[in-house]
C-alpha cells in the first residue's frame, strides 16, 4: 500500500478525509498538532479516530503558537465569537500561518517515511473565510513543496491532496456517512467545552450541514 500522510484535527473534514484516503487505498499515517489551541480537547477525538482506523502510527507534534497569539483559538484574551457564517471577512477565529506550518511538518514527514502524497481537509465552499483553505494556497504550496524536498529532486513529488476542497459542508457530511466515517468522535466546536457550543462558526457550520443532507449529528451540544 502507499503511504498517505493525512492532517487529522479531530473534526468533521479532517476526519472525512481521513476517510477518503483509506478508500483510495493509502495506508495511513496521521499527524496532528498540539498548538496550545483552545480546543485541545479535539485531540482527544484524533487520537479515537486514529485507534478507529487502526493506523500504524499517530503522530502528535507540539508547536506553541500560543506564543503568537492573534487569533480567539490561541490567545485567552480574544473570545470566540458566536459564528456569523455570512461574514466576508476573516474571523478572529484565524490562526495565522497554521496550515502553512502544519503542510511544512507534514511535508517533512511524508518525505522521512517515503509517503508519495499529503492530504489536507481543507474547503472552500462552507467555511470560515480562512485564507489558507483557498485553491490558491493549496497551489502555491504544492509549488514550493515541488522544489523544497529531497525527494522531489529525485523525482519523487509528494502530492497535496485535498479531496473536499469543492465540496459544500452537506456534501462532506453524505460523504462521510457513505464511508461509515465515525461521526459521534469527531469535535469541530471551538469554545474548548466537554460539549460542543453549538453558536461558534465552526458549530453552526456543521450544524447547517447535517441539516441540509438530512442527517443527524450524533454529537451533543449546549445550544442546538
Amino acid at each position: 500500500m502507499e503511504k498517505a500522510v493525512v492532517l487529522l484535527s479531530g473534526g468533521l473534514d479532517s476526519t472525512t478525509c481521513m476517510a477518503v484516503a483509506k478508500e483510495q487505498g493509502k495506508e495511513l499515517y496521521p499527524i496532528s498538532f498540539d498548538y496550545h489551541q483552545r480546543h485541545s480537547i479535539e485531540l482527544e477525538g484524533a487520537k479515537k479516530i486514529a485507534a478507529f482506523y487502526k493506523v500504524n502510527r499517530h503522530l502528535i507534534i507540539e508547536t506553541n503558537m500560543e506564543a503568537i497569539g492573534g487569533s480567539a483559538l490561541t490567545d485567552d484574551s480574544i473570545a470566540v465569537p458566536e459564528g456569523d457564517v455570512s461574514r466576508t471577512s476573516v474571523p478572529v477565529t484565524y490562526v495565522p500561518a497554521r496550515n502553512l506550518i502544519f503542510l511544512s511538518y507534514a511535508l517533512g514527514y511524508a518525505e522521512t517515511i517515503g509517503a508519495r502524497s499529503v492530504y489536507i481537509g481543507v474547503n472552500s465552499v462552507d467555511y470560515s473565510g480562512y485564507p489558507d483553505c483557498r485553491p490558491e494556497f493549496i497551489r502555491h504550496f504544492q509549488a514550493v513543496a515541488d522544489y523544497s524536498t529531497e525527494a522531489a529532486s529525485e523525482g519523487k513529488r509528494i502530492e497535496i491532496v485535498t479531496p473536499l476542497q469543492n465540496l459544500s459542508k452537506a456534501d462532506i457530511v453524505r460523504l462521510a456517512t457513505r464511508l461509515a466515517v465515525p461521526l459521534e468522535l469527531t469535535h469541530s466546536c471551538y469554545s474548548g467545552g466537554e460539549k460542543a457550543c453549538g453558536v461558534c462558526d465552526s458549530c453552526k457550520l456543521r450544524l447547517q450541514g447535517f441539516a441540509a443532507a438530512g442527517i443527524k449529528d450524533p454529537i451533543e451540544y449546549e445550544k442546538r
